[in-house]
């Protein structure tokens, strides 16, 4: 059974309140380190903290069985990967052979006596995987009003907050979508997909499966040369190089059809054929969808409605984010929503999956009064020109002292004297900070999601949200210069 955190009292053992971490430094990984030192050594934080974590990872587990990971460990290691903007060889590497992380999480390199604890690859990616969004978000708040009494203590004065909200569009990891090339994705999963199932089971009518993935593959590349090079007689060469594309495809899904239709009426129970059979079932169907696709757009000349189309066949919840960049004119992936402080501190991200910008203000009201609604003051909050909604805005008057909502296009003359009013302005001007804010998150690994699946990728946001407020904690504990303060031995208080 997992434990929060458990340090063996050895000769040569180093406590985690004790481990120094360069201040000195501007790089990332220090500040991140300072601020999970911080919780460890600060008691009501560290208990908060520890008891979202046993919540959700002991949550409903018998104290039985093998230790594991500790949840401490799980917490470093998983905001480190996104801290850093790190694959999991780099985690892995940084867990093993780096001094100063080792020493965070508890572990340190044995000097003395014989090597210290080793972190297998599989175990990180594991354990890493056991937070979900809804307890990195906890998690993130927990850390955010941290901040917040740091500096309630330096001025001396009650939290007032400013708060900033805007969108960015945070990206999948796919290639860029053409129907052409998602019927070819779909043509060369059901081959490979065949190829797995041969390994174990006879199926007739593929001894030349190799064959038809050449075949395929040069009528893919016809076409697809012919659609990117264009030149005379465009349009025909098009058409002519589609329809034996389409050709090469309509007999493949036959063939696909048949063999599946085979083994399922065989009753095999084994438990491998029926995870091939089911993925094998949905890239067929992804196959006949953009045959389909492919035939009413090139040959048929239709206009494919957006709401019909899928832009991965991997990632099929990804959206067509147009926000007009000039340097990134489409993204693939999902808006995200953001909203910081004065103090940088992000205090609210939500994942908005087919939801527009005019929908969130009022959601958004609701989850910082229940968040926010004790020893708070709500005194603005700030958007920019894609949100505005005269009720939202209404609404929201009702918890903040001030609502900086611009509208579009000709405003009324009490429109014009609102906005010009010299709070307003002034909120206005500093609702910028957020877009730094956004891009500081960015560099904290949330650009990109590598994971797959719509669920991994709210969860990597979410781990990617609380290592940027881990690192903003740290490096506001380096500049009070708590650190020194708070590892001296009368102030040290480990968890258990």
């Amino acid at each position: 059974m997992r434990k929060r955190f458990e340090q063996q009292n050895e000769l040569d053992a180093e406590p985690i309140p004790e481990v120094k971490i360069d201040e000195r430094s501007r790089h990332e990984l220090p500040q991140l380190l300072a601020g999970l030192q911080y919780i460890f050594v600060t008691p009501g934080l560290n208990e908060a903290v520890f008891e979202i974590l046993e919540e959700k990872v002991l949550g409903g587990k018998k104290a039985t069985g093998r230790l594991g990971l500790s949840l401490w460990e799980i917490l470093v290691l998983g905001t480190m990967r996104l801290n850093l903007d790190a694959d999991y060889d780099t985690v892995y590497d940084l867990a093993n052979h780096h001094e100063v992380v080792r020493g965070i999480l508890g572990v340190h390199n044995k000097r003395v006596f014989g090597g210290g604890k080793y972190y297998p690859l599989q175990t990180l990616k594991d354990n890493i995987a056991l937070l979900d969004e809804e307890t990195l978000k906890e998690i993130s708040g927990v850390v955010a009003k941290a901040g917040h009494k740091l500096k309630k203590n330096e001025s001396g004065e009650s939290v007032e907050l400013n708060l900033k909200a805007d969108t960015y569009a945070v990206e999948s990891n796919i290639h860029f979508p053409t129907d052409i090339n998602l019927l070819w994705d779909c043509a060369r999963k059901c081959l490979d997909t065949i190829e797995l199932i041969l390994k174990d089971y006879d199926l007739p009518g593929w001894r030349k499966h190799k064959y038809w993935h050449k075949v395929a593959k040069r009528a893919y590349r016809r076409t697809a040369n012919i659609h990117q090079k264009k030149g005379k007689g465009y349009k025909g060469r098009l058409k002519k190089a589609t329809e034996k594309y389409l050709g090469r495809c309509r007999e493949l899904s036959k063939r696909v059809e048949r063999s599946s239709k085979a083994l399922t009426l065989a009753g095999l129970t084994d438990i491998r054929l029926a995870a091939l059979l089911e993925a094998l079932s949905y890239y067929h169907n992804m196959l006949e969808k953009h045959i389909d696709l492919v035939e009413r757009r090139i040959i048929n000349g239709e206009v494919i409605p957006h709401k019909e189309k899928v832009f991965s066949i991997f990632e099929p919840h990804v959206e067509w984010i147009q926000k007009g960049k000039h340097n990134k004119k489409v993204e693939l992936g999902h808006n995200a929503l953001i909203t910081t402080d004065q103090f940088h501190f992000i205090v609210d991200h939500e994942v908005l999956v087919g939801q527009g910008d005019k929908a969130q203000p009022i959601p958004l009201a609701k989850r910082l009064k229940e968040r926010f609604g004790e020893g708070y003051f709500l005194n603005s909050i700030s958007f920019d020109r894609g949100f505005f909604s005269a009720l939202a805005k209404k609404a929201l008057e009702q918890d903040f002292e001030h609502v900086v909502m611009p509208r579009k296009g000709k405003k009324t003359p009490e429109q014009e004297e609102e906005e010009s009013a010299k709070t307003f302005v002034a909120l206005r001007r500093k609702h910028s900070a957020v877009e730094s804010n956004i891009n500081e998150l960015e560099h904290s690994g949330a650009n990109r999601v590598p994971d797959k699946g719509l669920g991994r990728f709210k969860k990597y946001v979410a781990l990617g949200v609380l290592a940027y407020n881990l690192k903003r904690l740290g490096k506001l504990v380096m500049e009070q210069g708590l650190l020194t303060t708070l590892t001296r031995p009368g102030n040290m208080s480990q968890a258990a």
